[in-house]
């Protein structure tokens, strides 16, 4: 006979393979990133030309690097909590907290985030968005597009972190 929390276990471990792949996928952002600001840099003083893409580059790699990585770090239990009185809490008490607070905080958030960053990817698409700042404007719908994959990406990690909790407030220890 099948354990009453393995099915949702497994779902909880393969959410959490999708949201280690996908941070990783996102960390190789940083080569071009390093590359890009590593040209400007050189460009800028030992040439004195300095380039019009290297901001543009910069704030689009850095911010889609930071929120594809959200998952990732939700997952490995990287943002901000207050330990101070969380850690002397048992196993079964923490889990009843982020259990209630994932139902009532995290995912009505993580839905609104969702909504509202694919109605605003949607528009810039359709406008075919380029940024207003500099000569060469680049076209900002993909940097856009990565909002509501982030909220989506979050989301499905929240998933798994509520079951972990549930299965936490309910047997007594983390999985």
């Amino acid at each position: 006979m099948e354990q009453p929390f393995s099915k949702s276990l497994r779902a909880a471990r393969f959410i959490d393979t999708v949201s280690i792949w996908s941070g990783k996928a996102a960390a190789w952002l940083i080569l071009p990133l390093v590359f890009g600001l590593t040209y400007e840099v050189i460009s800028r003083y030992a040439f004195n030309t300095p380039t019009i893409w290297a901001y543009d580059l910069a704030y689009m790699l850095y911010g889609s690097l930071f929120m594809l990585g959200a998952a990732f770090t939700l997952y490995h239990k990287g943002h901000i909590r207050t330990d101070i009185f969380y850690e002397k809490w048992s196993p079964k008490r923490q889990g009843w907290i982020d259990a209630l607070l994932y139902l009532f905080f995290f995912f009505p958030g993580m839905i609104f985030f969702l909504i509202a960053g694919l109605d605003e990817a949607i528009l810039s698409w359709s406008l075919l968005e380029r940024s207003e700042a500099g000569a060469w404007r680049p076209p900002v719908y993909p940097f856009k597009t990565v909002i509501p994959l982030t909220a989506l990406l979050l989301l499905v990690q929240g998933v798994s972190e509520f079951l972990k909790s549930v299965y936490a407030a309910v047997r007594g220890e983390w999985p």
